[in-house]
């Protein structure tokens, strides 16, 4: 080994430098990414759940994967999901992702990744618009969004979405917190020159709206009646638990990754427990982005994304040769100390 490996940590306030006001960046290294996994260039195992009996609602989940396809690079994402936290202030999640070197297999970065998972999630949901409404109605784009969860991946995925060019006439905004309604009312009301409306009842959230956005930390299905959907919105079921079997299997459906989001009591997966089959899936978002699915525009269409950790690894790629380019790596001087088998010093002498 003639250099010995390094080790950088890169802050959270260096990640959101790094992807601030680029939206539509992110969005494409985001769709690379999707491209790369759908033509068999990822390895994107299961994800890994530590699980609390005292706790049963909070969870903390390792997501490796690797990513070749002019990324080239493995690595892991751990990150907790604690939404007692969201009572005290704090936000649901946090997390660090590692980077690791393809050739010698060395962890070379430790990222702050709260950033980079929201920044993923928005990206991904913001990708999935695009293309299913450009799909549906070619140039024309919803104008009606309602936001069902006013916590900190809608705020997120409302920036991602103005970013790649939508633009709203009505938002609308439901959560079970008034307080937290009325803060995301207040953050929209600062960013749109639209009519901001706060929703006591989901049922008009999603009648009034074209755009339907599931952000919320339900554990199970809480929407039941499929006539809320009868104007054929385009929902982006995020959160995954939210949306009872009998409106998914009356929808149009679109997943990340098949295997994926048939796992954890996630809404199509107690649908194919439902009926015993996945049929009523019509294909993934690679499918959409390759022009082999085309969503009708008499149907509810509903993408579920069980969220790969190769979009986890993409844009902490991308951050990382962001920070590197502009000379802001914090090395850790020896982090690595044992690289010798005999002792003799980092460099073999």
């Amino acid at each position: 080994m003639s250099q010995p490996p390094t080790f950088a940590v890169i802050s959270g306030a260096q990640v959101h430098r790094a992807v601030s006001g680029r939206e539509d960046q992110i969005t494409h290294v985001v769709e690379a990414a999707y491209r790369a996994h759908g033509e068999g260039a990822t390895v994107n195992p299961d994800s890994y759940f530590l699980r609390f009996p005292e706790r049963p609602a909070s969870r903390i989940i390792a997501l490796p994967a690797s990513l070749r396809a002019g990324f080239d690079v493995h690595g892991i994402k751990w990150i907790s999901s604690f939404p007692e936290n969201v009572a005290t202030g704090l936000p649901r999640a946090s997390a660090v992702l590692i980077l690791n070197d393809t050739d010698t297999g060395y962890p070379f970065a430790c990222l702050e990744s709260s950033i980079i998972s929201a920044t993923r999630t928005a990206a991904s949901a913001a990708l999935a618009a695009v293309r299913l409404s450009e799909c549906r109605n070619g140039s024309e784009r919803p104008t009606r969004v309602g936001f069902f969860g006013a916590g900190l991946i809608a705020r997120y995925i409302h920036a991602y979405l103005v970013g790649n060019g939508f633009s709203f006439r009505e938002l609308g905004v439901h959560d079970l917190s008034a307080e937290h309604a009325a803060a995301f009312k207040g953050y929209l009301e600062r960013t749109e020159k639209a009519t901001v409306t706060v929703h006591r009842r989901p049922e008009d959230l999603i009648r009034g709206s074209d755009l339907v956005v599931f952000a919320t930390v339900a554990g199970e299905p809480h929407v039941t009646d499929a006539a809320w959907f009868a104007h054929n919105p385009l929902v982006l079921h995020i959160s995954l638990r939210d949306l009872a079997p009998e409106i998914i299997l009356s929808s149009y459906n679109v997943v990340d990754d098949v295997e994926h989001c048939m796992k954890a009591n996630t809404s199509p997966h107690l649908a194919e427990q439902h009926v015993g089959h996945r049929s009523f899936v019509a294909g993934t978002l690679y499918d959409v982005l390759t022009g082999k699915l085309a969503p009708p525009t008499d149907q509810p269409v509903i993408f579920s994304p069980f969220g790969l950790g190769v979009l986890d690894l993409a844009v902490a790629t991308y951050v990382h040769d962001q920070v590197a380019m502009e000379g802001g790596l914090h090395e850790v001087p020896g982090f690595f100390h044992e690289l010798d088998r005999y002792g003799r010093g980092p460099a073999g002498a």
